[in-house]
């Protein structure tokens, strides 16, 4: 990109709070970019209540209005998408890599769950059979730092309908991947216990992106909310690198 200006869009997780990707934010904006961060609907709000009825196509829109405004203001974009907004990264990446989007960063992309309910698991048959009869999913996060642990980053529980939406946009996500074939960062944490690590290899291998543009780097201790946790420098360092290694800027 050289001197042209850029910007960043950084799309927070299912059921998440700006606060599971707030740490992002001003070291990219150091480097000299615009940096967005879009609240997708039903979340941001006193209670998981307003997920209800929400779909992933309406999570998808959220990214690409936010992804079409912030590339109307600068020459080129950099997606990063945390858990599930890796995924809708992935479909941003695929739809406009040719079109502004520079590259994509995918952290602990949520591709394949260690729910046994998640697409791909062996009870996932299961899983709109729940819709009939439990209306609300429990949620935790698994933090590798316990003095993290009280930290309030998603939702406690999320409507069932919103859940299954979500397994909806993995299957869609894994037709997608295919398409990729720009520069994308897949990071991941092999202790992870909301997304199985296998994700990030399913991700790598399946993106039509060159050898050469992709890269994977692992986090050895922290759990999936990897920008609040135990190595949230070292990932927000390996990601702002990638973005500077992209784009060109240089830390003011």
């Amino acid at each position: 990109m050289g001197s042209e200006a850029f910007g960043v869009l950084i799309i927070h997780g299912f059921t998440a709070t700006l606060d599971s990707v707030n740490a992002l934010v001003e070291p990219i904006e150091k480097l000299g970019a615009r940096v967005r961060v879009p609240v997708l609907k039903g979340h941001g709000g006193s209670s998981p209540e307003k997920l209800r009825g929400v779909t992933w196509c309406d999570w998808l829109k959220d990214a690409e209005s936010a992804f079409l405004e912030l590339a109307s203001e600068v020459d080129r974009v950099i997606v990063v998408g945390h858990s599930m907004g890796g995924l809708l990264a992935l479909n941003l990446a695929a739809k406009y890599q040719d079109r502004q989007l520079a590259a994509a960063v995918a952290a602990a992309p949520a591709f394949r769950l260690v729910s046994m309910l998640g697409p791909g698991r062996p009870l996932h048959f299961l899983a709109p059979l729940l819709q009939s009869f439990v209306r609300n999913w429990d949620l935790r996060v698994a933090y590798s730092d316990v003095d993290e642990t009280s930290r309030s980053v998603h939702y406690p529980w999320a409507p069932t309908d919103a859940i299954i939406s979500f397994f909806d946009l993995i299957s869609f996500t894994r037709t997608r991947l295919h398409d990729i074939r720009c520069p994308v960062l897949i990071l991941h944490g092999r202790a992870e216990q909301t997304v199985a690590p296998e994700s990030a290899d399913l991700v790598f291998g399946g993106i039509a992106t060159s050898p050469k543009d992709k890269k994977l780097v692992w986090l050895e201790r922290s759990g999936h909310q990897m920008f609040c946790d135990s190595q949230k420098d070292v990932a927000v360092e390996v990601i702002v690198n990638y973005i500077r290694s992209i784009s060109g800027g240089n830390e003011s």
